[in-house]
């Protein structure tokens, strides 16, 4: 207990020093007042949550093109050969944070009862957990500006917000119904959703090697669902679920910044994530209510008996709030290739090193269609540069 207790401290540190700014110690002052310059005067970026992790992003593509190495310090006065230390670290805590999170978020479903205990309230709290940091931030001294929306630009982001909220739920639940390895190798197939919302709803064509890719990508999670021993239909039905939240959340993002004035109004990436997850959890309220609302007092019992529950939950609302935003940061350091190999690793560390600590099935099976799944996402990712060269 005192050790993850030690670890979330840490973590919650690194979080709160990049949301105030800070960068690690260099010489090369001007090159860090740059990279920091992101929270008050970048607001082009779309979130990964709010957008997914895929190559259409606007700002992935601006990042590409101004960034040209994703280890060389940025600046007019950088040096070649040096390393960008603050990208590193972002790294860093983003692969932990998300590791972490899946852990801890694994464990308070399993001590909570699972599937059949209390999902969807533990989704919801998560949320309301990561409010209350967003919200300290624009309360503490010099910590982060608040955003100065109106209540017209609060109603055009409910979409975002409802699909950022059931994209949430929806996971959370695939996770307490089967392996976090699992869920996670399904939740690997949004951009085969993404594809078909963007050419049939949002009338966006898909080029043709990207729908080239997609039968790869669908076929790795078959594959991997075959030799699954954690599987239920529930986990599967529930994570495909999460994926079409999280395609409508990416397309509804891009209707949202089209906005005029909005970027400016909301003052950074992070205020956006911010009043984007607010608004989750509001909106999370009546589906906690709905669901589960008659057991909510039994919850709260185990919740006093089993320090397990919330110590957990509230750790995994940290992580999950944290590293998205460090999250945010690597993507607007970097661009659309490297962010699409960082989330590709990123996957694969948490399928394989949570399915060891969890205990989770490893069959060589399910880590060949994890496999060829992932590699299918990668190589979308990158699919339409590969054919422009």
């Amino acid at each position: 207990m005192k050790i993850r207790s030690h670890i979330v401290g840490i973590f919650c540190a690194a979080g709160v020093a990049s949301a105030f700014g800070l960068q690690a110690p260099s010489s090369l002052s001007a090159t860090i007042q740059k990279n920091a310059a992101f929270t008050t005067r970048n607001t082009n970026a779309i979130h990964p949550l709010l957008k997914g992790e895929r190559e259409e992003s606007s700002i992935a593509l601006q990042a590409e093109a101004s960034s040209s190495n994703a280890l060389s310090v940025k600046g007019g006065d950088s040096k070649p050969g040096f390393l960008d230390i603050p990208l590193m670290l972002y790294f860093l805590f983003w692969y932990v944070g998300n590791y972490y999170y899946n852990i801890t978020n694994k464990l308070a479903l399993k001590a909570a009862g699972g599937a059949g205990g209390y999902p969807m309230t533990i989704s919801g709290l998560q949320l309301g957990v990561g409010c209350l940091y967003g919200i300290f931030l624009w309360l503490a001294p010099d910590a982060r500006a608040k955003p100065t929306i109106t209540l017209e630009d609060i109603v055009k982001m409910l979409p975002v917000a409802f699909c950022f909220m059931g994209a949430h739920c929806a996971s959370v639940f695939s996770m307490s119904a089967g392996a976090v390895s699992f869920a996670q190798i399904v939740k690997s197939a949004e951009p085969a959703f993404a594809a078909v919302l963007s050419q049939f709803v949002y009338n966006k064509p898909v080029s043709k090697a990207k729908w080239l890719c997609l039968p790869i990508v669908i076929g790795g999670v078959i594959l991997a669902s075959v030799k699954e021993l954690d599987f239920a239909v529930s986990a599967l039905v529930s994570a495909c679920i999460a994926n079409l939240f999280a395609a409508f959340k990416g397309n509804e993002n891009k209707k949202l910044m089209e906005t005029p004035g909005i970027k400016e109004r909301l003052g950074s990436v992070g205020n956006q994530f911010a009043v984007t997850s607010i608004l989750a959890f509001l909106m999370s309220i009546p589906v906690m209510v709905f669901k589960e609302g008659s057991k909510f007092g039994p919850f709260m019992e185990m919740c006093k008996t089993n320090p397990a529950v919330w110590v957990n939950m509230v750790a995994s609302g940290f992580y999950f709030y944290g590293y998205n935003e460090l999250a945010t940061m690597t993507l607007k350091k970097t661009g659309a290739v490297t962010q699409s190999v960082a989330n590709t690793a990123k996957r694969v560390i948490v399928i394989v090193g949570v399915a060891l600590v969890l205990g989770e099935s490893l069959d060589p099976i399910k880590l060949l269609g994890c496999a060829i799944g992932i590699g299918g996402v990668f190589l979308y990712s990158i699919i339409d540069n590969l054919v422009k060269k």
